[in-house]
């Protein structure tokens, strides 16, 4: 179970702080400045990792890693059991073009109680966990 002050972290946070031209970036910056114990899933950093080398190329995906390598993130493995509760959610809100990592995050703020997202993505809401870009 997760602490109050967890917050889980999605590729769209990621992207704004490490890209500067983001609209985004200087909340991020400030937010990963001072965070509280953070956690993603290796699907957020596979999709980050495909952004900036879709984006740019292989040097800056490869920055992107190692970028997150030495970040205070704890990075979850994603089994059988968060693919079948991603899922149902993918199930349940089939009405919305929610990925596979989205509904992973979902389900696994609601199995952590995860009160907080870094995202930028509006699908991360669907639960109602709040996202840093309307808190902050």
């Amino acid at each position: 179970m997760g602490k109050k002050s967890e917050a889980y972290v999605d590729t769209s946070a990621l992207i704004a702080f490490a890209d500067s031209s983001d609209t985004h970036h200087p909340l991020f910056r400030r937010l990963f400045s001072d965070p509280p114990a953070l956690v993603t899933t290796v699907l957020v950093l596979g999709e980050g990792h495909a952004w900036f080398l879709r984006r740019y190329d292989r040097t800056r995906a490869l920055q992107f890693l190692a970028m997150v390598d030495v970040m205070p993130l704890s990075v979850l493995p994603v089994g059988p059991e968060e693919h079948l509760a991603a899922a149902g959610l993918l199930r349940r809100f089939s009405d919305q073009s929610l990925t596979l990592t989205d509904a992973v995050g979902l389900g696994l703020m609601r199995a952590r109680r995860i009160r907080m997202c870094w995202s930028t993505d509006r699908h991360l809401g669907l639960t109602g966990v709040p996202l840093a870009v309307t808190a902050y």
